[in-house]
């Protein structure tokens, strides 16, 4: 019997602990993402989530795509990426672009927020606006270390994964 509670825990325990890890080193390990997509890939398979193992390809696939142009502006780690690509294997097709636009939310909030913490905040806006007119001085000015303007952005894809996945049972 499929079991959204099953899921919910999964990805609640998954991305809460790639969150912690993003938060003390700025990483997501391969091995947690990895796992986790496996685990929704066999759940999908064994029936016994609520996605199909074809949602769960899908989902995979399109939480990659996603998150994949992130990446390349430099605005979201590797690690990001794979991390919202597992996770779209328990989430499944249909809600992996609710996910993202919560992702996306979570992670305007979270951007704001160290922003005005570091005092660069017009800064920020300023190199945000770039990344349409110029993206690559925009990638330029997000990878400098100078800037002090990266962070930690699993807590983003946690709040928006469980958003998307808990959405229905709310």
């Amino acid at each position: 019997m499929p079991s959204d509670g099953l899921v919910v825990a999964i990805l609640a325990a998954a991305t809460g602990l790639a969150t912690v890890i993003d938060l003390r080193t700025r990483r997501i390990p391969n091995a947690l993402t990895g796992s986790l997509a496996l685990v929704g890939l066999g759940l999908a398979a064994a029936q016994l989530g609520t996605v199909g193992i074809g949602g769960a390809i899908i989902g995979c696939l399109l939480g990659f795509a996603f998150m994949l142009p992130g990446n390349m502006f430099g605005a979201t780690g590797a690690g990001d990426v794979k991390l919202f690509a597992a996770a779209g294997a328990l989430l499944g097709a249909g809600k992996i672009l609710s996910a993202f636009l919560f992702v996306a939310v979570a992670g305007g909030v979270l951007a704001v927020g160290f922003a005005l913490h570091r005092g660069r905040l017009a800064r920020t806006v300023k190199q945000t606006a770039q990344i349409f007119g110029r993206p690559s001085d925009a990638k330029a000015a997000i990878e400098s270390p100078r800037e002090h303007n990266r962070f930690p952005y699993g807590p983003a894809i946690a709040a928006g994964c469980m958003m998307a996945a808990l959405k229905p049972l709310m």
